[in-house]
């Protein structure tokens, strides 16, 4: 079920009201929320909306939050495409505003106006951000896989319920208004982290190279503050990397994830540059296993990369994390350590082909999710887990790698099967490279 596209606010000193503007349906319902009893309905457009309202054009409501002062109204007053995905747009939040319920702060003492402001301050820094995104009729908290295998009762669901709730970024302020189906239409799941979509022409034939980062809400937090697992099997940094190539009916992906360790740890900050890793004396196997009984559920089977210093303060990490993962016992994991710092020093970035050669059986073996002209030709089997301290540059590094090889073969294989037939023509007997060049040439 879509949401509204695009709506218009209108503020009487009583009420906000609502009102779809895009759609096919005329004289749509309005969303109307009662300032002072704060009951939020859906009411008939029976010209209610009187002219001496304030009207401003938006583009979604984010939520209703509540402040020392009372509730405000969250919304999107600005967005940027950033393309679309299956023919369908994909949106940035440029500008947001707050509103507030009431009118005035006279019902509050002078520590109050002080909290509420602070409080203010804080939500504005966190709406400044520049990575949220959403999309009216996309859902972007799901991969391609994901996506494919559900079932049609799912897929009739509100964009809201059937979102992945770890990339919900707004789940909280949204549920009042979720919490009453017929306002479905009005609630937009916003998710942070990054979107990229890149479409050239090629031979006649549209040509998109799309990358989603999705940063999972729970346990965020910043560098050095946040570290590892808690009680729930959740950890810090978690990212899922999803790469799409896509030409028009034609569409595959390739999905890896990047989370701290997930033992229980701390890098307290310090007057130091890097301050030293600290493993904590307590039972890591249980938060590990769920950590890792979520993840296999979600992806599959899982190659643990781990690209921590194997001597020197991040030692401990590395030990521990081993010790942990031979205990586990799990079938479905595989540990694979490899020492960036140590075995790419003096900018010996060639020696990254000894562990891209390790993981080559498992690349293989995992696959990548395509869909040719509807119908499901391959599917992704596993993972690779990607790791170093911050989850930053090295993890950076090896991530962009295997991507690089898995699209490689994407595009030899689609060019196999006709999938994309625009670089069918130009292709010669080394068609891998063929394929590159022109990938290549058309950014």
């Amino acid at each position: 079920m879509a949401v509204h596209d695009f709506l218009k606010l209108h503020i009487t000193s009583e009420k906000f009201i609502i009102e779809p503007i895009s759609g096919s349906v005329n004289n749509p319902d309005l969303l109307v929320i009662d300032r002072i009893s704060q009951e939020i309905t859906l009411q008939k457009n029976n010209g209610q909306i009187p002219a001496s309202a304030i009207s401003k054009n938006i583009y979604g409501i984010v939520g209703i939050l509540r402040l020392v002062a009372g509730p405000y109204l969250i919304l999107v007053t600005e967005r940027k495409s950033v393309g679309a995905i299956a023919g369908k747009h994909i949106w940035n939040v440029v500008k947001t505003e707050v509103v507030s319920y009431t009118r005035s702060l006279t019902h509050l003492t002078e520590t109050q106006v002080a909290l509420n402001k602070r409080y203010l301050s804080l939500l504005d820094t966190v709406l400044d951000t520049e990575n949220f995104y959403f999309s009216t009729t996309y859902d972007l908290t799901h991969t391609l896989q994901r996506l494919y295998n559900t079932s049609s009762d799912f897929q009739s669901l509100a964009l809201h319920e059937r979102a992945d709730q770890r990339f919900v970024w707004n789940s909280h302020v949204l549920r009042e208004l979720a919490q009453q189906p017929e306002l479905s239409k009005f609630c937009i799941p916003i998710m942070l982290g990054n979107v990229s979509i890149n479409t050239s022409t090629i031979n006649n034939h549209e040509v998109s190279y799309i990358l989603i980062s999705r940063r999972c809400i729970y346990r965020a937090g910043t560098r050095f503050n946040v570290r590892g697992v808690d009680q729930q099997g959740h950890v810090a940094n978690f990212v899922e990397t999803e790469q799409i190539l896509q030409c028009e009916d034609n569409i595959c992906s390739f999905v890896q994830t990047r989370g701290s360790i997930p033992i229980f740890w701390k890098q307290k900050a310090d007057l130091k540059r890097l301050p030293n890793p600290v493993v904590l004396d307590t039972d890591h196997l249980s938060a590990f296993q769920k950590h890792f009984d979520h993840q296999i559920y979600t992806y599959g089977r899982q190659v643990i990369v781990n690209l921590v210093n194997q001597e020197g303060p991040e030692k401990c990490l590395e030990n521990t994390f081993s010790q942990v993962i031979t205990s586990a016992q799990n079938k479905n994991i595989r540990y694979e350590p490899f020492d960036f710092h140590k075995e790419c020093k003096k900018m010996r970035w060639d020696r990254l082909t000894i562990l891209l050669d390790r993981l080559e059986p498992d690349r293989k073996q995992f696959g990548y999710f395509l869909q040719h002209r509807n119908k499901v030709n391959k599917t992704q089997s596993g993972v690779f887990r990607t790791n170093c301290v911050d989850c930053l540059d090295r993890t950076n590094v090896v991530q962009s790698l295997l991507a690089s090889l898995t699209l490689h073969e994407q595009c030899v294989v689609g060019v196999k099967m006709n999938a994309f037939s625009m670089v069918a023509c130009t292709v010669t007997s080394d068609a891998q490279t063929q394929v590159l060049i022109i990938l290549v040439r058309s950014q």
